[in-house]
């Protein structure tokens, strides 16, 4: 299987977290600030191998935490 952020996801939070294409892990590219969003939905697509390809779809929701800052 490969993963990638489906095309229906905002631009702009693909561009704050990274996919590990093979695995799916999701990672933060950057810092997240939980004054500005406490979470995000983020939209993922999974595709097989095969001919002609098959895929699946789902929605992680990522809840951010509040540090002491």
């Amino acid at each position: 299987l490969y993963y990638s952020f489906s095309d229906t996801m905002p631009a702009k939070v693909q561009d704050l977290f990274i996919i590990d294409r093979n695995s799916g892990e999701i990672r933060t590219a950057g810092e997240l600030d939980f004054e500005d969003v406490q979470s995000y939905d983020v939209e993922i697509e999974a595709r097989d191998k095969g001919t002609p390809p098959l895929s699946g779809h789902c929605k992680v929701v990522l809840e951010v935490v509040d540090v002491n800052d």
